[in-house]
């Protein structure tokens, strides 16, 4: 793989080269690989096609995860949250201890490590906010909660320059991964002043059907705002929002 360099950009494939772009910048590499046909159906590529079975059954997954908390993740995420996030859900399938490999799923493996993962690197929970909170779910009320006792936000939130305002945002997903559906319930602070001495204590709520036989997922995080002429706007368009999961609960 090279880097292309020069005013001209090139897209597409050349005398056996192709030409593509990246977000780590246009690249370009010698096309070749092996036929297609052969790893579907050589007995020496049987590997090959477990893991790929297994790798599309966690891009799958995903898919799932995202589309849930898209009114979340759409406000804190960065460039490489779907592969970070397949990764994540690979290793998961190969926790799977009960089907054979090449047929491992994510609702057989052990989900627990989908937690404390970060939507956005460049604006992790885990750096952002430094005040002790408690979060639960109620698998028999479908009830996932989080509570912060009153803090102050400039001593237990470290907002990026210009903050003004920021918001307390949770969201509560049940996913049916075998049959790629969710549902998906989220509860919010008003946007709050970040200067203020003391918030209120916070207490946010996300109901979901009761007694579900499925895996929840409930995510934290935070939104930071800028106010200009008492209008607000988020802060460098999201860019330092941040989002995690807290919770993986499994019947």
């Amino acid at each position: 793989m090279a880097k292309q360099t020069g005013i001209i950009k090139l897209k597409g494939t050349i005398g056996g080269i192709s030409f593509y772009k990246t977000t780590d910048g246009h690249l370009a590499r010698e096309k070749g690989g092996v036929d297609a046909n052969r790893i579907a159906n050589d007995p020496a590529f049987q590997r090959t096609r477990e893991n790929g079975s297994e790798f599309g059954r966690a891009g799958k997954g995903g898919k799932v995860l995202r589309n849930a908390i898209r009114i979340l993740l759409q406000n804190a995420k960065d460039k490489r949250v779907v592969s970070r996030l397949t990764k994540t859900l690979v290793a998961i399938t190969k926790t799977d201890t009960t089907n054979e490999r090449g047929s491992r799923t994510l609702q057989d493996g052990n989900l627990s490590l989908l937690e404390n993962f970060e939507f956005n690197l460049n604006g992790k929970l885990g750096t952002t906010l430094f005040t002790p909170f408690t979060n639960d779910f109620d698998r028999v009320s479908g009830d996932a909660i989080v509570n912060l006792d009153a803090f102050s936000p400039t001593v237990r939130i470290a907002a990026p320059t210009g903050t003004t305002h920021f918001k307390v945002v949770m969201g509560a997903s049940e996913l049916d991964f075998e049959n790629e559906t969710s549902t998906f319930e989220n509860d919010e602070t008003t946007i709050l002043p970040y200067t203020a001495d003391d918030t209120a204590v916070i207490a946010l709520t996300a109901s979901l059907t009761a007694n579900s036989t499925l895996p929840v997922v409930q995510v934290l995080g935070i939104e930071f705002y800028q106010e200009v002429n008492g209008q607000m706007y988020e802060l460098k368009n999201g860019a330092y929002n941040a989002l995690a999961v807290v919770i993986v609960d499994t019947p």
